[in-house]
This record gives structure tokens, sequence and C-alpha cells, in this order.
């Protein structure tokens, strides 16, 4: 399998590359470096000391041992208002493996309240974008794991400071190329900064040509001189709220996790739900499974699944939900066909970290799971299963969110700079924002009504356990799942059932279901098919490309009668400013929906968005209505667009 972690050796205690052939930090004393280099030559302590804004974006070419980022918290913790975020965003070609990043950091103990909460999180580090959090939510780390020139013209970030790292020009050219310039300055404004260890020619010439002052002082040590500047280009600077209220409509994961990330944010939340409670539809569910479904190639589906399981577990974490509510027993997805072993080798083949995913035969598949199995799979040991009600639960009960139970949104009107929503004759609430997170039903309004939302019915069977099935460990899946018995019960299923829109519980569902653990193991069907058994009914919410929905809303009515050009400016188009919608999640909300929440609540806040700037079109709620109207090319373009 490929290794993506980088290559060391250590020389004097101290991590050298052989990839590159040089040193992580100085010989010297590489905290003195990075305080000389990066935060005083960026200005940071006089600039944190008089922030008004309530987010400071710091980007970074090379994570490498995390020790800018440590520095760079430490005196965000010791200078930063209270109220306000530090975002740092990292890119790394090769992440140092946890051992070799523990070892290096342990060198410093003068920052070990910070290091061990970036060990605690620092693990999954597939290709991709990667946000870890600390400080509820007051520091925001975002990992970029692959080349730089791939990953940083993917990002959607409005930059306040450049830390300039990475191996030096000589070692590491491929790096320091007028492209990583030029992108610097796509991501910069008027108050933007830099800084770098480095005074080469070639580095200070092309971040004059990108539209960076770059002027040599003292370098630390024994460089003798060091590059920083500003950016003098004509780039807006972020766009702020003023207001910072917001509306999400719906009491369900996507709601609710909604209401979370805009809440950690400062935002005051009214959280509009029709039940007299939370969790009532398909988020009601006893138990739900945080599966995901990977591809042997990086595809749209594939990316988005790993991308968000990674969110959820992380999110987890830090929820810290009790034993009873969520469990990370693991997951196991076995090869039931030629098909599925196919696709378990090729995903094997990419080479995920062993902590995430790996391959076992049935031996190894039959010690984890506790019971016998007879097929080999793919074994996900973070996974497990949660309970859906308590998981919305945590994610409302923060001190900046209103609940507002038995409440019916039947319409959004235009009110001023604000939108109201309505029951039949009730304002219910205004806000400049709004987030439709309502599954099926956010297409209920007029400016939503054209969106192909359509509710799939799926039933649930529920079992006793047995004296036999009490010892399986692990959640199993096949075209369906089982759980490990929770307070004596077993959860099974689910159905698939399109344009069936029946609440009643039928037996020719559990017989389905019951099919369906047959097929995933024989010796559970035939200790569990004459249990007493109940179940629940719920609809998912889907849509025609399986891709949920995440992101600003454009005036359908207002584009139809003035349908603009393929390459059309996207801040010409006619945006229901404020409105935003979470939903279209199918079976996988879990998973996705809190994800999809964070990438709202991040461009609505502008702050860098944790996901690359092409998975953004491929969930952009446009998509269908542009796609209708011949306007492909436009989707990408909607993804470079700020959403405030």
């Amino acid at each position: 399998m490929p290794n993506n972690n980088a290559q060391l050796e250590w020389q004097d205690g101290q991590p050298y590359s052989t990839s590159y052939a040089d040193v992580y930090f100085s010989r010297d004393s590489g905290l003195d470096e990075t305080e000389h280099v990066f935060l005083k030559q960026n200005y940071l302590k006089e600039r944190w000391l008089v922030l008004e804004e309530e987010c400071f974006t710091v980007a970074e070419t090379g994570f490498g041992t995390g020790l800018n980022f440590l520095c760079a918290w430490r005196l965000w913790s010791e200078c930063a208002p209270e109220i306000a975020r530090l975002h740092f965003v990292s890119m790394e070609k090769f992440p140092l493996a946890y051992e070799d990043l523990k070892r290096a950091l342990d060198l410093w103990p003068q920052l070990a309240i910070w290091r061990d909460q970036l060990l605690a999180q620092y693990q999954w580090l597939t290709p991709g974008f990667h946000q870890l959090k600390f400080n509820q939510g007051r520091v925001i780390l975002t990992l970029l794991i692959g080349d730089i020139r791939d990953t940083l013209p993917q990002l959607k970030a409005s930059v306040d400071a450049w830390f300039l790292d990475g191996f030096a020009p000589a070692k590491n050219p491929e790096m320091w190329q007028p492209a990583l310039f030029e992108n610097m300055a796509r991501f910069s404004h008027a108050q933007t900064t830099f800084a770098t260890f480095t005074s080469a020619g070639d580095v200070r010439r092309g971040m004059q040509a990108a539209g960076f002052s770059a002027n040599k002082v003292p370098g630390f040590g024994r460089k003798r001189e060091m590059l920083c500047g500003h950016f003098v280009g004509t780039n807006r600077p972020k766009l702020l709220a003023d207001d910072k209220r917001a509306i999400v409509i719906g009491g369900g994961i996507a709601g609710t996790a909604s209401s979370h990330a805009l809440a950690t944010r400062n935002w005051q939340v009214t959280l509009i739900e029709r039940h007299s409670g939370l969790a009532q539809e398909a988020s009601g569910n006893p138990l739900g499974v945080l599966y995901l479904r990977l591809s042997g190639q990086d595809i749209v589906l594939s990316r988005l699944a790993m991308h968000g399981y990674l969110h959820s577990l992380r999110l987890l974490q830090n929820l810290k939900l009790s034993k009873a509510d969520h469990n990370p027993c693991g997951l196991l997805q076995l090869a039931f066909d030629a098909r599925e072993l196919e696709r378990c080798k090729a995903i094997t083949a990419r080479g995920f970290p062993p902590e995430l995913v790996n391959y076992v035969d049935a031996v190894e598949a039959s010690r984890l799971a506790g019971i016998n199995l007879s097929h080999p799979g793919l074994h996900f040991p973070a996974s497990g299963w949660v309970n859906p009600p308590a998981f919305c639960q945590a994610l409302a009960s923060h001190e900046n969110i209103k609940l507002v139970t038995s409440a019916h949104a039947l319409r959004i009107e235009r009110h001023g700079t604000l939108w109201q929503v309505w029951d039949d004759s009730r304002l219910l609430g205004e806000a400049p924002v709004i987030i439709l997170a309502s599954a099926s039903d956010s297409k209920g309004f007029r400016q939503t009504s054209h969106l192909p939302l359509d509710p799939v019915r799926g039933q649930i069977t529920t079992l006793e356990q047995t004296a036999s099935s009490q010892f399986l460990k692990t959640v199993i899946c096949t075209d369906g799942y089982i759980s490990p018995a929770t307070k004596g019960i077993h959860t099974l299923g689910a159905t698939f059932s399109a344009d069936d829109l029946s609440t009643e519980v039928r037996e020719s569902d559990h017989s389905n279901n019951l099919a369906m653990l047959r097929r995933l193991s024989p010796e559970l069907h035939q200790t569990l098919s004459s249990q007493a058994h109940g179940g629940r009914v719920a609809f998912r919410s889907t849509t025609p490309d399986y891709l949920p929905m995440a992101g600003p809303m454009l005036d359908a009515e207002s584009l139809s009668a003035n349908p603009p050009r393929h390459n059309a400016n996207p801040e010409s188009l006619p945006w229901l400013e404020g409105i935003y919608i979470n939903a279209g999640h199918g079976s996988k909300g879990l998973i996705n929906a809190p994800l999809c929440a964070e990438i709202l609540a991040c461009a609505i806040n502008g702050e860098p968005v944790p996901v690359d700037r092409k998975l953004l079109g491929a969930l952009d709620p446009n998509r269908f209505l542009l796609r209708k109207m011949g306007l492909k090319r436009l989707i990408q373009g909607l993804a470079a667009y700020p959403l405030m």
C-alpha cells in the first residue's frame, strides 16, 4: 500500500526530511525561529491586540511538525479577543506520522497544553481537506493534505496572513513557482501580510509580480536575510455580517447541525420545528449507523462520503455523547459477492490509513464481529452507531440557540433587509439569514418549489437479542445493516421505497429486512428471525444525482425570465440573498448533514470553507436548474463566488 507519510531521519534528536534533504526547523531553536520569522514579521501580536473582526485567517505552505500552528495558537490565546476565532489553514504533501509528530513536538515542553490537544485529533489524514476544532471552535485548523499545486487552487478563503514555509526553494522547487504566488494573491486583500524564512531572488520577484511588496529584513540565526511584506492589489476584503441573526427551519440532524455551526460562531439562531420536539422525522430512529460507501476511484460521491464521515467522527469526539448514545464499536462492510469483493480490494489499494479502513479476511471479520462470518470485507475501526435524537439534542443545546416547536413554517417573505418566516397568520421569526433544513419539505416554499427533493420511504426492524446474538460486537453491513444489541435490542434495516408515502409499519418490509439479514449472516438470521420485533417508518430526502444540496439559493423565477450567458459573472445573477439550504441527504444524514452545516456556516461567516471548490460545485443547490437551462458551466463558477 502507498505510504504518504513524511520519510524522516532523526539527527541529533531532530527530524530531517530524507525526501527533501532538509531540516524542518532551525537547528539553533525552531521555536525562536517561528516567533521571529512568522509571528513577528506578520505583526500578529500587534494586530490581534486591537482585532475588531471576529475571525482571523492564517494560511501556511507546509504544516510539517505543526510548530508554527502551535506557536500561533499560543500567541492567540494570550492576546486575541475572547469572542474571536483563529482559522489556521495549512497545506502538507507528506504529513508526519503520529509518532513522529509527537516526538518532534516533545522537544518543546512549553507547548505541551496545545500539543496534547493537537495530538488528540491528529489522525485519519487522508488526501483532501480536514477540519480540526479546538477550544470549543475558537481555534480551527484546516489541513489540506496533498500537493500544494492541487490543493491551494481548490481553497475558498480570505487570508489575513501568510506563513510561506516549506522546504527551501533549492530543495523543493516544485512548490516555489509563480502559480503559488498567484494563488496567494487570489486569497489576499489590502491588509494581508506575508513572511518567509527565505530571501531567494526568485521568491522576491515572484511575490512582487503577484502583487505583494517584498522586503528584505534580518533573518533568524544563521540566515542573514528573510522576506516579508503585504498585498498591494485591489482585492476586496472578506465580507462580514453586521446582523448575526439566523433562522433554521427543521429540527433533525441537518437543522440542529446548521444551528450548532452558526451558534458556535456567535450567531443568535432561532430553530423552528413543526413537531413538539426535535428529531421527530428520519432523525428520530433509535439508532443510526456511521456508514460510508467508498469507491476505488476519487469520485465526488466517494470524496463527500470520506469528508463527511471524518467530520462527523471529529464532531462526535468534541460533543462527547454518553456511551448509551454513541458506540464507536467499529463497522464491517462484507464483500458478499464478486462485485463487492472487487470494490473492497480497489479501496484497499488506495492506501487509506489502517486506523481508518483496512481489509480483513473472513476469519478476522468473525473475530472482530464476535460471530461467525463467511465473507471478507472492509473494517472501519472508528465507525459505529449513534442515537440520532441524542445527537440532535446535543447539537441544539447551545446558549445561542432558541428552539421554537409546534410551529409550521409555511411561507417566507422579504421585509426590507430581513427574511420573515410565517405560518398561516403568525410571524415565527425574522432574520437576514435563513437555512432550510427540513428534508423534502424544504421545497414547500415559493422560492424553492423547483428543487428536485423527493421523499423515499424506509422501514427499520427492531429485534430482541438472543443468547447467541448478544455476542455481536460491531455493526455489520451488506446492502443493509444490523447493529449490536443496545438495551437488549438489535436494529436492522432499512428498506428503500420510492413513490411510497405510507406511514404504516408493514410485515412485508420486516420480511425484506430479514431476507437481507440472511444474506449478511445466516447464523444471525436463524437465531433472530423468530424473535418478537417492532419497527419504525421514516422518509429520507433524495436528489436525482444522490448528492445533497448545500449552498445559497438563486431566484429561479428571475433566472428563468432573464437567462444569463454561460460565462456570466456570478455576482450578476439574481441571488436570494440570505437564503441557504441543507437537505437531500438520503440515508447519509449522519455523515453528510453536519459537514454541509459547517460548509454553510463558514461561508456565511466569511471563513475558510472546509471542502474543495470542486465538491462545493457538486453540492450547489442550483445545479439542477442551471443544467436544465443549459448553463452547466456556470456551476463551478458559483463555487468561487462569496456566499455573502
